[in-house]
């Protein structure tokens, strides 16, 4: 096949297929990459920093190339290209926060970074573009990396989320959210998927009609911050626990 064709917007290629061949090799990866941090936290900080400012580098740069090829095609437009969904905007602060380690962007990007990241590389939105196609791997290696930007910072950097991080991030989301539906309104758009269904098939279908979906939204988005917080939560309560004990 000509090299082109893996850019190409009528790709002939093989579709993607969920959890097939290619897909599960990607989750592989992204698991090795994983546990690859955990044996990286005794390295020195010179290390650490190349490695910070490589996986930042990565997010912009194949974030930057998602909208050229976009451009390229006629296909950039102000209603679906701005970066205006969660994980979009979380690109580019992640990799804000990885250069400057900027603690107070931390708890998005392992929240709402990890909780949309994580959905977006089980289920990728590539459409008929399989591997190798670009949006395959655009798709799931910036995901993928958004994942990582959290775990690095967690794991190697010792940053970690609180309650009052995770209030923190339900509130500026809950704004956030409502700053986005007027923009919709104005654009006629829908990022976030908050003013009406997606158009493609998704979870969501399985919620209530608009604006009933919404409550079940917050549901969910709260019940994932939960869940990642709950290994700190016990690792406290173990600590609290000790300390009574000693």
């Amino acid at each position: 096949m000509n090299i082109g064709q893996y850019f190409a917007v009528d790709y002939t290629g093989a579709p993607f297929v969920l959890f097939g061949t290619a897909h599960l090799i990607s989750l592989l990866v992204l698991l090795a990459a994983i546990v690859a941090v955990f044996n990286a936290k005794n390295i020195g900080e010179t290390s650490k920093k190349r490695v910070r400012v490589v996986m930042a580098i990565g997010l912009w740069t194949i974030e930057s190339s998602w909208h050229l090829w976009n451009i390229v095609n006629g296909m950039w437009t102000m209603d679906t290209m701005l970066p205006l969904h969660m994980c979009s905007i979380l690109i580019w602060l992640s990799g804000y926060m990885l250069i400057t380690k900027n603690e107070s962007i931390y708890p998005f990007v392992y929240f709402m970074g990890i909780g949309g990241a994580l959905q977006a590389v089980l289920t990728p939105e590539s459409g008929i573009y399989g591997f190798p196609h670009f949006r395959y791997i655009q798709t799931v290696t910036n995901h993928s990396l958004l994942i990582l930007s959290a775990v690095w910072m967690t794991v190697v950097e010792g940053y970690r989320p609180t309650w009052k991080s995770l209030l923190r991030v339900m509130l500026v989301a809950n704004v956030y959210m409502a700053v986005v539906f007027v923009i919709n309104l104005g654009l006629g758009s829908n990022y976030l998927f908050i003013n009406h269904k997606p158009p493609t098939a998704s979870l969501i279908d399985l919620l209530p009609a608009w604006p009933y979906y919404i409550p079940f939204l917050e549901l969910i988005g709260l019940a994932t911050f939960t869940i990642l917080y709950l290994p700190f939560a016990i690792k406290d309560l173990v600590a609290k626990k000790q300390s009574v004990t000693a």
